[in-house]
């Protein structure tokens, strides 16, 4: 007999439908029935890929003992982080603060009124890693609910009144400091770990903002940062945590050297990743970060793509019961795919595959040996050992998908999407790759003929066994990544469409969603009401809806629609300039922003038939290298109404295809050929 959660849209939900658990989904029935059988809440928060999540659920909430435990003294909620990431926010926060760390599973104890007295991540169903077992804790807090609620209600206001005083985005005083952002790559520069790659101990995060902010210091001819890019990039495209086989990267890896991931594979992470090593390699042409970008977006493409155009969340980290079994390997296995034993010895050896293997008895591959030295062992020039791992990459690649699949979690996020989205425009513009140009096309045009209804962008879309549907409202990180992935695909494929789209959300951000101090919340005005309206803006895995919208609203006003928004941008970025130059792998994002900030940002317009060659050739010179702060448009002329203010008085020069390049929009004098438009632009190197 199933639960409550037989009617949702979640994979994550939908896989403790069968548990003997009495869940409720996250709603009016379940707070109004504690509040009338007077039982506190157990909520338990996770997600479909999470290990840790699966474990307590076949440890807990699938034993019939510990399910009548809680269904006697709790009215019990689960919730999918991923679908509601206000509940998250706010919960996380409560057990941050009482625990000193936060994880998922995310174990909280509620009163009837939602506010949390006691929580925890995992926990054992018997004594064991110096905690109690999970029935103790239930046991206890039911007592202590019957015998003195009073120091639980007093744990819980207290708390709750610690949670709303959390903002760490308040009114800004002052400017923008160029020294902040000059200090924060010192410090960036001073934590890293030049043995292995990376900063921090493990678990080990792969820190992709924090890679692209010091790319961003390169562009201004800061050329210190590009050598511990390029070291951490070939540290973690060696493999291990990155899947040298099928592309992609999983969270985290759990060791110091990425050799042991977390192996479930998460949408925003690839994504991310994706954009992080196109950037690095058109600033330094080196051909492992265009490989390891495009196999991370092809994976994309061929393992967390829906046929309609959205991309789906995540893949599980088990299979058969086992973590990490679809990805690792025997010397014997090895062999077995190879006709040619020469190709499975010259495997074996790049990757240093043995019989005692690395985890667990098999093979997580990493490789062990340089490209120079597999040529000298096996007798070739240098310059065939790419290809010729990249031809047994594929042979292994097509025998691995014959093995039992992880699961995927294919609800479709439009947060997670959007960064996506971002990293398939982008491809498409600096790698002249019109596939990916279409890809990214396809998925935006699925997200807003999906996901927008009602005058109102929603988080979460999944096509279920009765039928597709989209599901809740968006958060700011929603509208704030959605408004940048569109912009992005404007400056790739020229249609005004996503250009009126992403102002049209913006609008929507702004007026919805603002703080009247500084910022934005994470909720809308209309949102149903919770403990508190939460706003993050540190940045995590992910980046903060605060740092995203400060991001978009800056680059909307380099389009000259919207001049007011540049004031609300830099007002969220001076309040937090102190924090980011102290902490700067938690306020990543915001370092990108300011560099964006501190200009020049230059205005190109492109005048002229987007299909005629001269057109492309101004737009092939604009994207022959990186230029992040660059905002730009291509039009016929004239320009139709829906295009940018950038193009208004902007007639062809000489009856040919034309670049107005300008700052401020004031612009220099207009060009015919791109020699001319990149004089034009010379300065970009422009120190900070």
């Amino acid at each position: 007999m199933s639960n409550h959660l037989s009617n949702e849209n979640s994979p994550y939900l939908l896989q403790h439908v069968d548990n003997p658990v009495e869940w409720y989904p996250w709603g009016e029935e379940a707070l109004q029935k504690a509040r009338r059988e007077d039982k506190p809440i157990f909520l338990s928060i996770g997600y479909a890929a999470c290990h840790w999540c699966h474990v307590m659920a076949h440890e807990s909430f699938e034993d019939a003992r510990t399910a009548a435990i809680m269904n006697e003294h709790f009215v019990n909620i689960k919730v999918d982080r991923e679908e509601r990431p206000d509940l998250d926010s706010i919960y996380m926060n409560a057990v941050v603060a009482t625990t000193g760390q936060g994880g998922w599973p995310m174990s909280v104890f509620l009163t009837p009124d939602g506010k949390p007295f006691y929580g925890g991540t995992y926990f054992p169903p018997v004594r064991r890693y110096q905690m109690p077992a999970f029935s103790e804790i239930l046991l206890s807090i039911a007592q202590l609910w019957r015998e003195d609620r009073a120091r639980l209600l007093k744990s819980g206001e207290e708390l709750t009144q610690h949670l709303k005083k959390i903002d760490f985005l308040d009114q800004a005083v002052g400017e923008l400091e160029v020294a902040k952002l000059d200090q924060a790559a010192i410090t960036l520069t001073q934590t890293y770990d030049w043995k292995f790659g990376g900063w921090g101990k493990a678990p080990k995060f792969p820190q992709p903002m924090s890679l692209e902010y010091l790319l961003l210091r390169v562009t201004r001819g800061n050329t210190q940062s590009i050598d511990l890019v390029s070291h951490a990039l070939h540290a973690m495209a060696k493999g291990g945590m990155y899947d040298v086989i099928g592309g992609g990267f999983a969270r985290y890896s759990i060791d110091d050297k990425w050799l042991i991931p977390h192996f479930e594979k998460m949408l925003y992470d690839n994504a991310l990743l994706a954009s992080t090593y196109l950037h690095a390699y058109v600033v330094t042409g080196d051909p492992v970060f265009r490989l390891v970008c495009e196999s991370t977006l092809e994976f994309i493409l061929r393992e967390m793509s829906h046929p309609q155009g959205g991309f789906f969340s995540s893949i599980d980290a088990d299979s058969e019961g086992e973590e990490g079994k679809f990805y690792t390997w025997t010397p014997a296995e090895v062999q077995a795919v190879f006709s040619n034993p020469n190709d499975a010895d010259f495997l074996i050896a790049a990757y240093q595959i043995t019989e005692a293997g690395n985890f667990e008895g098999k093979n997580i591959l990493q490789r062990a040996l340089t490209d120079q030295q597999l040529a000298d062992e096996f007798d070739l020039d240098v310059e065939e050992v790419p290809s010729k791992l990249k031809k047994l990459h594929k042979l292994l690649l097509n025998v691995r998908s014959q093995r039992e699949r992880p699961g995927t979690d294919d609800k479709v996020l439009v947060f997670w999407n959007a960064l996506a989205l971002s990293s398939f425009a982008e491809a498409g513009r600096y790698l002249s790759n019109s596939e990916y140009t279409a890809v990214a096309k396809r998925n935006a045009s699925f997200i807003l003929d999906n996901l927008y209804q009602d005058d109102r962008l929603l988080r979460s879309w999944r096509d279920g066994d009765e039928g597709s549907r989209a599901r809740y409202n968006a958060y700011l990180e929603d509208y704030a990544s959605m408004i940048l992935g569109l912009i992005s695909l404007y400056q790739s494929d020229h249609d005004p469409r996503w250009y009126t789209e992403s102002l049209r959300l913006a609008d929507e951000m702004v007026t919805h969603f603002s703080d009247a101090r500084t910022g934005f919340f994470d909720t809308r005005d209309d949102h149903e009401e919770l403990l508190l309206r939460p706003k993050d803006t540190q940045d995590n895995a992910t980046p903060s809806g605060n740092s995203l919208a400060a991001a978009a609203l800056l680059q909307l006003h380099a389009y000259g629609d919207r001049p007011e928004w540049r004031i609300l941008a830099e007002n969220m970025i001076v309040a937090n300039q102190e924090l980011m130059s102290r902490y700067p792998t938690a306020f990543s994002q915001w370092l990108c922003a300011a560099n964006f900030a501190v200009g020049p940002v230059y205005e190109v317009a492109i005048v002229g038939d987007p299909s005629e060659t001269q057109t492309r050739a101004l737009v092939n010179a604009l994207w022959n290298e990186y230029r992040p702060r660059v905002v730009s448009g291509v039009s016929r002329y004239p320009a139709p109404p829906e295009a940018p203010a950038l193009f208004r008085d902007r007639p062809l020069a000489d009856g040919k295809a034309t670049a107005y390049v300008c700052q401020n929009f004031v612009c220099k004098r207009p060009v015919n050929t791109d020699e001319e438009m990149l004089e034009q632009l010379e300065d970009k190197h422009n120190n900070l």
